[in-house]
């Protein structure tokens, strides 16, 4: 298996083999030039962010369905992620693709929050579905970033294009937020899910290989990214996939607690705590009284 990795924005343009790019750390591609070269097999790498946009011809295949608007998919990109030829497939519809540079955003606000934008770090089944007037908005920062690109680089340029680009990921965050809430129902199906895996995790019989789970371990379980999960769980619940591990924990904990006569400690390897102790302490986070005391007030 062959592996690419483009390190920045003049590389990308050298590889796909088009003409120089107008500015160094960001670039927007429209039209893919024809490239003489077999992906089959090759998985690319990239220290770049990427953002792109497919229009309807393009969408099928990202996610959608039947709750989601059908004019248009956005899918987000961060360094590093691994991509087959499948995932980068460029003839799928009208649209384009934002590469830019983490340097770009430097010295910029941006840096600070683009770590908040979990999208980035969603599957592409997980993509963003846009109606047409989302689309309208997200085109109009795209069009300005691209005009910008289009003047002789001055003082003024980068703090310009980052305004906009910092813009275009807050509504795309407030459209995610909106796909969310318009999937409600396919999402309590994701929550039942979520929550059999809970159940059946923290009721094996063999107790000596079990650990707390982790957002990885249910996200993998339910075929689902981690960050996607907690976003999901925290716009039907108000509560994180981590919060909601824990409550169970310790709900499973008060059940045992006054139910059987288990000591705290083999309560907490039985939950999957290595030490004792941090059970204790998780347990009095959540209801103010250790476990020992717990069990003698009721």
């Amino acid at each position: 298996m062959n592996f690419i990795h483009i390190s920045s924005i003049a590389e990308l343009h050298q590889f796909i083999g088009g003409s120089k790019p107008l500015h160094p750390l960001i670039t927007i591609i429209r039209e893919w030039p024809e490239m003489d070269f077999d992906f089959t097999g090759v998985k690319m790498t990239g220290d770049l962010y990427i953002i792109g946009f497919k229009g309807a011809n393009g969408s099928i295949g990202y996610g959608r369905n039947s709750y989601d608007f059908q004019e248009g998919t956005m899918v987000y990109i961060s360094p590093n992620q691994v991509l087959s030829f499948d995932e980068t497939e460029k003839d799928q519809g009208k649209g384009w693709t934002i590469f830019f540079h983490p340097d770009l955003i430097r010295n910029s606000e941006l840096v600070n929050s683009i770590q908040k934008f979990d999208f980035f770090n969603y599957t592409l089944s997980e993509s963003l579905h846009i109606s047409e007037k989302e689309k309208q908005i997200i085109n109009g920062f795209v069009d300005f970033i691209e005009a910008e690109l289009q003047q002789n680089i001055d003082k003024h340029s980068q703090n310009l294009i980052v305004a906009n680009l910092y813009s275009l990921l807050k509504y795309s965050h407030r459209f995610y937020d909106r796909q969310f809430n318009t999937r409600t129902n396919l999402n309590k199906d994701v929550i039942i899910r979520f929550e059999q895996f809970l159940k059946a995790h923290f009721e094996e019989e063999n107790s000596s290989e079990k650990h707390i789970p982790t957002v990885v371990d249910c996200g993998k379980a339910m075929n689902i990214s981690p960050k996607y999960l907690s976003d999901l769980l925290r716009s039907e619940t108000g509560r994180s996939a981590k919060d909601h591990i824990h409550d169970y924990m310790i709900e499973k904990a008060k059940n045992m607690l006054l139910g059987s006569s288990k000591s705290v400690s083999e309560i907490a390897y039985y939950l999957g705590f290595e030490y004792p102790q941090h059970f204790s302490k998780l347990f009095k986070s959540k209801t103010g009284y250790n476990p020992t005391v717990f069990r003698n007030l009721n």
